[in-house]
């Protein structure tokens, strides 16, 4: 069984999970970071209880995990943040590189070319395995959410075999809830699978689902619409994927800043962004968004960035005409 999934981050903690809780547990290192709303420096002794409950969590998740077994090299990440830019090619090329270099140029030392370049190279390496894999009769499992990038992922992907011509019979699929229940009967929402630790992968493999021809067909039809349609973003609506303008999250991040004074840091506005409204999308887009009200003269900035920090990490300063 090949394993699908649409971020670096599910792929890294899925292949964890196959082997995670075999044997006794071995601790290791854990780190952990204590901070007071009034900015005042935690103790020894709340930094050490702080370490104890961090190593107690996991040992007992640990212990209460069942491995999902399998290889390393049946799963697959691709990470190609179709959520956002031009996604008129049918195969991931030139356009998706210009994407992928735009969203990490809020990064430094020039390192959103290189990790564009070596994105692009991988997804097309691992397309190819796929094809030949499932093509010799393998099956397939696909998990999303309702994650933009995920739905996407899930769109894109059904449109590859739909291509191919692979038998719906092979494939299945794994939607991550929307919320659930944790054992003390609190809510928990993740919004997507990025989110999911090593030790809770198994338990979701309960919500495992055949694919329908018609499935895998009104996907790949939907997913030529989009690409025609070739709109700056996607977004998940109501469950349903559509296009839409590169202004859809500015509403959400002009708040956070009407919340501020004067002069804020950045990077503040950017976290509460992804942190409190569960947007689904990355800190590179926000980033994006807010250097575009820079340009229209609405933010500027007023402290210059370490060469080797995002270009968010910096004070701005609202210019009273402007906002």
């Amino acid at each position: 069984m090949l394993d699908i999934v649409f971020s670096d981050s599910a792929c890294g903690s899925l292949k964890v999970a196959q082997h995670y809780g075999e044997g006794k547990y071995q601790g290791g290192c854990i780190g952990v970071f204590v901070s007071h709303a009034d900015g005042s420096k935690p103790t020894k002794e709340e930094v050490e209880v702080a370490q104890q409950e961090a190593e107690e969590k996991a040992r007992l998740a640990w212990e209460s995990a069942t491995p999902l077994s399998g290889n390393t090299s049946d799963i697959y990440g691709f990470n190609l943040v179709l959520s956002v830019g031009d996604i008129s090619e049918n195969q991931p090329g030139i356009k998706r590189k210009q994407t992928l270099e735009h969203l990490y140029s809020v990064y430094p030392n020039d390192e959103g070319c290189q990790a564009a370049q070596e994105i692009l190279k991988r997804v097309n390496e691992d397309l190819k395995k796929v094809r030949k894999r499932v093509t010799l009769g393998e099956s397939l499992r696909v998990w999303y959410s309702n994650q933009p990038d995920e739905m996407c992922g899930l769109y894109w992907f059904m449109g590859q075999l739909n291509q191919w011509k692979v038998h719906s019979r092979q494939v299945y699929i794994v939607k991550l809830p929307e919320w659930e229940a944790d054992e003390k009967g609190n809510i928990v929402q993740k919004s997507g699978w990025g989110e999911v630790a090593p030790g809770e992968w198994h338990r979701y493999l309960a919500l495992q689902k055949p694919v329908l021809p018609v499935f895998e067909q009104s996907c790949a039809s939907h997913w030529q619409e989009l690409q025609r349609e070739n709109a700056p973003l996607r977004a998940t609506l109501n469950g349903q994927l559509i296009s839409a303008q590169e202004t859809l999250y500015d509403g959400f991040i002009l708040r956070e800043i009407a919340a501020e004074g004067e002069e804020f840091q950045e990077a503040m506005i950017i976290g509460r962004v992804l942190g409190k409204y569960q947007l689904g999308i990355g800190d590179s887009w926000v980033a994006l968004r807010i250097e575009e009200m820079i340009h229209a003269g609405k933010l500027e900035a007023v402290s210059a960035v370490a060469e080797d920090m995002p270009v968010y990490h910096r004070v701005l300063r609202k210019c009273t005409y402007g906002l």
